[in-house]
């Protein structure tokens, strides 16, 4: 485990300890988990573009045209 100085705005601090205790976690384990979501939502981020970059345009309007021509189940129609 590795220790990092913090330095944060008295500002978002006081609110990052309010949620902490709101959440009833230490504020160690709130801002080890805000950096885990925010590292975690640019890995998905990236994973997505990397997805979009292999995609092609023809064989995604080959499997649309493959699709079934059917009504929608019930409770899944376009409001």
């Amino acid at each position: 485990m590795t220790n990092y100085a913090l330095r944060v705005p008295e500002s978002l601090f006081s609110y990052a300890r309010q949620v902490a205790e709101e959440e009833h976690v230490s504020m160690n384990q709130f801002f080890v988990t805000a950096i885990a979501e925010k590292v975690s939502a640019l890995k998905t981020e990236a994973y997505f573009r990397e997805r979009q970059a292999r995609g092609e345009v023809v064989a995604f309007d080959a499997w649309l045209k493959a699709t079934p021509d059917l009504e929608p189940v019930a409770g899944d129609e376009l409001s």
